[in-house]
C-alpha cells in the first residue's frame, strides 16, 4: 500500500477504466499494477474416476463418496430436479432406489438380469428407514402402510 501511494496512486490498487470507444468510464474499478497468473494442475488421468461394483455405507447403505474410497458419483438435488423437469420418472426411480440405498431392490435387479429378465421393483430406500429410526428415537411413531400398485 504504501508504494502504491507513494506512486500516486489509490490505496486500493483499483482506479477507473474507460471505455475506448465511447470515453466513458466503466461501473467498477479494476486492479493495477502486475498480475500473476499461476498454472493450476489439474490432470485428466487423475481426475477420471468409474465405479460399476463397489463399498456402500453400513448405515445409509448408499454408496461411499470420492474417487480414494472407490465411491460413487453423487446425484444431488438439483440433478433430481432437471430430471422431474423432463419427466424422466423411471430413471429417478432407478437412481435413487436400486443404485443408490434400496438393498432389497439391488438384490432384486441383479436378479432379473441373471435371469434375463427386465424388470425393475424398487423398495424401500435404507436412508427413509434411518430417518424412521430417527423419528422413533423422538419418541414420536411411525406408520408406514404399503398400497399394492
Amino acid at each position: 500500500r504504501d508504494t502504491l501511494i507513494e506512486a500516486g496512486l489509490p490505496e486500493d490498487g483499483k482506479t477507473t477504466l474507460y471505455d475506448g470507444r465511447t470515453g466513458e468510464p466503466f461501473e467498477q474499478k479494476v486492479a493495477i499494477g502486475y498480475m500473476y497468473m499461476l498454472k493450476l494442475h489439474h490432470l485428466v488421468d487423475e481426475k477420471v474416476h468409474a465405479r460399476a461394483t463397489g463399498p456402500y455405507s453400513l448405515i445409509t447403505q448408499q454408496p461411499l463418496g470420492g474417487k480414494a474410497r472407490f465411491g460413487g458419483q453423487r446425484f444431488g438435488e438439483m440433478e433430481v430436479w432437471a430430471l422431474e423437469a423432463y419427466g424422466a420418472a423411471y430413471n429417478l426411480q432407478e437412481l435413487l432406489t436400486v443404485k443408490s440405498d434400496d438393498v432389497e431392490g439391488r438384490t432384486k435387479i441383479y436378479e432379473s438380469m441373471v435371469k434375463g429378465k427386465n424388470t425393475l421393483e424398487a423398495g424401500t430406500p435404507a436412508s427413509f428407514d434411518v430417518l424412521a429410526k430417527e423419528i422413533e428415537g423422538l419418541g414420536l411413531t411411525l406408520k408406514l402402510e404399503k398400497e399394492p400398485l
